[in-house]
């Protein structure tokens, strides 16, 4: 009864679960999508499975690509519908308005280059991915972004994973290792970015709120078409 499962059993479950997690991760930006990668590429690197990194990898990539691909046709009916969208609401009510108009800046000015590396920006998938919605991008060159951001992003954090199996002798030290290391790099911008707003609130000096709403029904701006040129889409 104390023995841990076997590996083929930890692969049973590690695989269907890290699927759904990541998958419901990126539709529901509320899973710690990283922490889980890196919690499975612990427990991977202490398999003797020789292609067990690699089905980590692959089913994360795929996971968080299929989940960004979905997310992103949900928001583009919002954004052609007269009435908006709930999933297009939702996107805008976690972006402020100086955070959005920064995303369509850096948009105007590198392309596709800011969706790859908005992966792996902390909070930084979901203001670029409103602004692909709102610049009216069509979904076939957002996928030409999304795909190496998605690869780009697995690898990252399962090198972190890697790194916390390698430190450690024991599994669970490893993906305690690796979680509070996601954990820090994922939410402590954000949590710096919320202590420096209070302090602004503090002294009298805070800047309204994001507006808020669908798009189409009245709140953010659409835009008519793409932000570059034609020459320099990719």
């Amino acid at each position: 009864m104390s023995q841990l499962p076997s590996e083929s059993a930890q692969q049973a479950v590690t695989y269907p679960s890290l699927f759904l997690l990541v998958a419901l991760g990126a539709l529901v930006p509320v899973v710690p999508t990283g922490a889980v990668v890196s919690s499975a590429a612990v427990v991977a690197f202490h398999q003797t499975a020789p292609l067990a990194l690699l089905y980590i990898f692959v089913v994360a990539s795929f996971a968080a690509f299929l989940g960004d691909i979905s997310l992103y046709w949900l928001g583009r009916r919002g954004v052609n519908s007269k009435n908006g969208s709930r999933w297009l609401a939702a996107l805008e009510r976690r972006v402020a308005d100086d955070t959005l108009e920064e995303a369509q800046r850096k948009l105007r000015e590198h392309g596709v280059t800011v969706l790859v590396l908005s992966r792996l920006v902390p909070a930084g998938r979901i203001p670029v991915m409103l602004a692909c919605l709102l610049t009216r991008w069509p979904t076939t060159r957002f996928i030409k972004g999304a795909l190496p951001a998605c690869l780009a992003w697995a690898a990252t954090y399962q090198l972190i994973g890697i790194l916390g199996g390698s430190l450690f002798a024991e599994p669970w030290e490893g993906v305690v290792a690796a979680v509070a290391l996601t954990v820090l790099i994922s939410g402590g911008p954000a949590l710096w970015r919320r202590l420096r707003g209070r302090g602004k609130d503090s002294d009298g000096k805070g800047t309204p709120g994001g507006k808020g709403g669908a798009a189409a029904a009245g709140g953010r701006p659409v835009a008519d078409g793409p932000t570059e040129p034609e020459g320099r889409q990719a």
